[in-house]
């Protein structure tokens, strides 16, 4: 067994928590289009500080930024992670957890990181596998109506609607299926569009998609197969990328790589942004999260650098010619805060102080001491890019002795204006409007 094997073992057998090293930096300082960036931290042991999953309870909810209120829309969800609005008003919800992954849990290290993500309710080891349908007939801002939008799925996440054709993106394959308006449930098995990368390793699982402005393409987020390459970049073959795929022949390329763990995607005018979650292990203060804009063909960095040209060491062989072409990302969200969900305010009726910029939700940290994430946030922008501090729009998801009520992941704006929040620990769909 090796040391950092025999390490991990040691710290899950006698509980520690908060093991490692701790931040240096406020985590302010990982935020803004220039984030503070210190020298690689690491340690014997990872930082471990885990928020074990509680849940609310009754008369709980989170905590809105002043002159905004929050409800439940919908409670009693099973594991809750994306959202995708219809246009006449219906919400869907993908219920859904990581598929069967035993390459991934090899050894000790990978039973131990399995313990974690359960005790934070991460991974629960179940799936619906299922897209709910939440309608709120009576317009009170709950859903009355709920039913099964799609089920038989393969832990599935992302979702678009283009014309009569549904899309959703499973953790292993695009799948359309024929959609007309008002429909609640979506009938067939649902035709194979193209394959995504998947198997037994799996590392992240999470595949979300967005049509192009015209409808003729499709763009799928496909994370990274490991933390920083220590299975191989063979293992890699495909991931860590956005690819475009062409829904009339599923012929797809590789449209900007180089990015860890993309989710969230939306467009502002022509151009396509994604919240990427960034690497662990190089201590609290690294590697800040981001957002940034897309560009066709680029390269962001992952594996051998991060936030533009900082060499990540631990990855081998080197390959300096990618690390001269890395691009740095538009604006850092943090270290280590899991940034998941991306949605811009347009559409959003929440008041003048968020007219124009992108809601982000963030699913929290495991690896930074003291934690971060565990909120949803609010990004403004100016002139097509983002400019200012950014703004919390929910809290109150992470108690004071650090057990997580919830965890936000994915965000959308309603058809009358409101901001809908995925909780896929409380199981719940926030809904957020001005007070």
């Amino acid at each position: 067994m090796r040391w950092f094997d025999k390490a991990l073992a040691f710290a899950l057998a006698f509980g520690v928590a908060a093991c490692g090293e701790r931040a240096k930096l406020p985590e302010k300082a990982g935020w803004g289009p220039h984030p503070v960036l210190t020298m690689p931290n690491q340690t014997l042991l990872p930082t471990i500080d885990v928020a074990r999953a509680v849940g609310w309870k009754p008369g709980e909810t989170p905590e809105a930024a002043p002159g905004l209120k929050v409800a439940a829309f919908a409670r009693g969800l099973d594991h809750p992670r994306w959202i995708y609005v219809l246009p006449n008003g219906d919400v869907l919800v993908a219920e859904t957890n990581a598929p069967a992954k035993p390459d991934d849990w090899k050894g000790v290290t990978g039973y131990v990181a399995r313990r974690l993500m359960t005790v934070g309710g991460s991974e629960t080891g179940h799936s619906a596998n299922r897209i709910t349908l939440l309608r709120d007939t009576d317009g009170d801002g709950v859903a009355d109506t709920r039913s099964v939008f799609a089920s038989g799925l393969h832990s599935p996440f992302g979702m678009a609607l283009v014309g009569d054709s549904f899309y959703v993106a499973d953790t292993d394959a695009v799948l359309r299926f024929r959609y007309h308006q008002g429909d609640a449930r979506l009938s067939g098995a649902g035709e194979k569009i193209a394959d995504l990368p998947a198997g037994t390793r799996n590392h992240h699982w999470t595949k979300n998609l967005i049509a192009s402005r015209d409808g003729s393409r499709l763009y799928v987020t496909v994370g990274s197969n490991s933390n920083a390459a220590e299975n191989g970049m063979a293992a890699e073959q495909g991931r860590a990328s956005i690819w475009e795929i062409d829904p009339a022949t599923g012929a797809h390329r590789i449209f900007a790589s180089g990015l860890r763990n993309p989710n969230g995607l939306g467009w502002r005018g022509n151009t396509l942004w994604v919240a990427v979650n960034e690497r662990d292990e190089l201590g609290s203060d690294l590697v800040p999260d981001y957002m940034t804009s897309v560009r066709d063909g680029e390269f962001y960095g992952w594996p051998y650098s991060y936030f533009g040209r900082h060499v990540d060491a631990r990855v081998a062989p080197q390959r300096p010619d990618l690390v001269a072409r890395a691009i740095a990302p538009d604006y850092a969200l943090g270290a280590h805060t899991a940034s998941l969900g991306l949605a811009f305010s347009d559409g959003a009726k929440l008041g003048p102080d968020y007219a124009s910029g992108v809601f982000i939700g963030q699913h929290g940290s495991w690896n930074r001491d003291p934690p971060a994430g565990y909120q949803v946030v609010f990004v403004p922008f100016a002139g097509g890019k983002p400019e200012g501090e950014p703004r919390q729009v929910l809290g109150g998801f992470l108690t004071a002795d650090h057990a997580a009520r919830g965890r936000p992941v994915g965000v959308a704006i309603d058809k009358r204006g409101a901001l809908l929040v995925a909780d896929d620990v409380g199981n719940t769909i926030w809904r957020v409007t001005r007070d």
